[in-house]
């Protein structure tokens, strides 16, 4: 642990996340948006998530803001600040989904946020709210396939000021699912992601799920 303290300290972070680190140490944070209609048709619907249920008609939502090393994060930190309440947690659940979601990612992420539960879910969604959804990527009556640089463009086109080298488009199974933004510590405005986070999709014919 003493070795592990001195590398954090020193910005010299494990490469993956291990387990365990002591929280409120990290550099910057990653916004995670995933295309709730992708999900749903891999997975989600298959095991009756109501993050699925047609009369909601999710789009992007917010998966999880999460603490990032320049190379790495931490996971799973101990911490002795108490879990979401049911109250904050079916807050959260209108742009996460599921009172689920917002468990797990307390539980995966912020824990090694150093803030009490109620205080990471508040920047969660002030995250969330500064980052402009485009609409353009709504698609609602048919499976849509185009290249996955098409949806960063268009993140890109609505929201001045960030730039190609903050955001990753992912992919799944051919599908698109996620785009995640950089974001600074404190300020939370984009910046350059790391590394061993710009991994995009290079799919030209990518499946954008339509929303139910």
């Amino acid at each position: 642990m003493r070795v592990l303290l001195l590398l954090l300290c020193l910005g010299l972070a494990p490469a993956a996340r291990a387990g365990g680190e002591p929280p409120g140490i990290f550099d910057h944070w990653i916004l995670a948006l995933s295309w709730s209609p992708g999900w749903c048709a891999a997975e989600g619907a298959a095991r009756g998530s109501p993050q699925c249920d047609s009369d909601r008609r999710l789009g992007w939502i917010l998966h999880g803001l999460w603490p990032q090393y320049e190379t790495g994060w931490p996971s799973e930190c101990p911490t002795g600040a108490a879990p979401p309440s049911a109250t904050l947690a079916r807050e959260m659940s209108a742009i996460m989904g599921t009172t689920g979601l917002v468990h797990h990612e307390w539980r995966r992420h912020g824990t090694c946020s150093g803030l009490s539960a109620r205080a990471y879910f508040d920047r969660s969604r002030t995250a969330y709210d500064s980052i402009a959804l485009p609409r353009a990527l709504r698609s609602e009556d048919r499976p849509d396939r185009l290249p996955a640089r098409a949806v960063e463009a268009a993140f890109l086109e609505a929201n001045p000021g960030l730039e190609p080298d903050m955001i990753t488009i992912t992919c799944k199974a051919g599908r698109i699912r996620e785009a995640r933004i950089c974001l600074h510590r404190e300020t939370l405005r984009p910046i350059p992601c790391g590394r061993d986070t710009r991994r995009d999709c290079r799919l030209k014919d990518a499946l954008l799920d339509p929303i139910p």
